[in-house]
């Protein structure tokens, strides 16, 4: 039987794509206008029971990224500690122009409503990790995390993103999965908005 969420999922991610297409398709000019290389970046993560999800974002870095991260982290030991604490960088050198606007605003994020479509994601949720990251940061919470379908946006990001260290945000994860109802979905996303224009924390 198909949930109440499940079916909120399908019809919010229509109504997205349908309002959101004129500026995706500017998005598509504008990176391949500024830089060579695909326009969609595939990246795998840990979906729902631990299965293989891939995950579509518009591309926002230039081309063999993860090579040059891997000389980086080589050659910067202060880069190596932040990329261990946070899995990002502040200032990352590999962030095409178009790239730094596109995730200030996560709208580098807009194709993944295709992946809720798709079932691999829902509107809300947790937020998709990598393999590393479960074996690395999440010991025993890894189960809990991994029993529902990660989200496009949740509480991780209207309540600090990128500032919060990544025990900060598996704290915030079991919390939504405790408190998790279709009220709570809602009051993330209309905080998701104001998120995406006062960008603290994006990068």
């Amino acid at each position: 039987m198909v949930s109440a969420k499940r079916i909120f999922d399908i019809l919010f991610s229509l109504g997205a794509i349908l309002f959101f297409l004129p500026l995706g398709l500017i998005i598509v000019v504008l990176i391949k206008g500024s830089s060579s290389g695909p326009i969609f970046y595939s990246c795998k993560r840990v979906g729902k029971d631990g299965q293989p999800i891939y995950c579509w974002k518009f591309r926002t870095m230039c081309q063999d990224a993860d090579k040059k991260l891997l000389e980086l982290l080589r050659n910067n030991s202060q880069m190596k500690q932040e990329w261990d604490t946070y899995f990002k960088l502040k200032d990352d050198p590999r962030i095409t122009s178009i790239g730094k606007i596109l995730r200030k605003s996560s709208l580098d994020e807009l194709p993944q409503f295709f992946n809720v479509l798709k079932g691999d994601l829902s509107v809300v949720g947790p937020r998709p990790v990598t393999e590393v990251e479960i074996q690395k940061y999440f010991g025993e919470k890894a189960a809990k995390i991994l029993s529902v379908r990660p989200g496009l946006t949740g509480i991780w990001q209207t309540s600090g993103r990128s500032l919060l260290t990544f025990e900060e945000r598996i704290q915030l994860e079991e919390s939504y999965i405790d408190q998790q109802s279709l009220t709570l979905d809602l009051r993330i996303i209309f905080k998701t908005i104001p998120a995406m224009f006062f960008t603290k924390g994006a990068y």
